[in-house]
């Protein structure tokens, strides 16, 4: 059976208005870490948790969590705050509103925090995992996810700046309030509408 394929409202405004304001397109992503070494993660000790605010709290090994939801196949743009964009990325994943209606998050305007394994954190409006083009990827251009990319799960949403789409996740805390993440810390908006150029406080 197919996957559900998505196309990203990224793509579809960029065909319409072209891209985001100060956005020039590259063919790849540019790799960047808060790390300098990426160690090789451990799958067995591995889980996917989500917490806080919710009234069906979440802790799944990798293969659980792959097993629990259906894939889809997405097509997105994805664009970095740094001014390079890249067309059309194609990822497989879980929807992130999947995840969420299953743990039923108790507030309806929170946040979540984002925990990964290296130590980044960032912090999103919670309405934006229920996009339906927000996905945790374990997948990127047919492929699984390069250790770079994420592996073993990245959060991907397209309508934020990359910053938000973070490597190596392994839970989400739902939050009531908002809190800064790596690099909120460090100035950048807490949202990063890239339509908006929200690139800093």
């Amino acid at each position: 059976m197919a996957k559900k394929r998505i196309i990203s409202p990224t793509v579809v405004r960029r065909l319409e208005e072209g891209p985001p304001p100060g956005q020039k397109f590259i063919p790849a992503p540019i790799v960047y870490d808060v790390v300098e070494e990426v160690p090789d993660w451990d799958l067995s000790a591995y889980r996917f948790k989500v917490w806080g605010l919710v009234e069906r709290p979440l802790e799944l090994t990798y293969e659980e969590l792959l097993s629990s939801f259906e894939p889809v196949e997405l097509v997105a743009d994805f664009h970095c705050v740094t001014r390079w964009s890249v067309p059309e990325l194609v990822w497989e994943g879980i929807q992130t509103r999947k995840v969420m209606e299953r743990v039923k998050p108790k507030v309806k305007e929170g946040w979540v925090l984002v925990h990964c394994l290296e130590g980044y954190t960032t912090s999103l409006p919670l309405r934006y995992l229920f996009e339906e083009d927000s996905l945790l990827a374990y997948k990127m251009m047919g492929r699984p996810l390069p250790k770079r990319h994420g592996f073993p799960l990245r959060l991907v949403v397209p309508q934020l700046y990359a910053w938000k789409s973070a490597k190596y996740v392994w839970g989400l805390e739902i939050l009531d309030h908002y809190e800064d993440g790596f690099w909120e810390r460090r100035g950048y908006h807490p949202v990063g509408d890239p339509w908006k150029e929200e690139r800093f406080k």
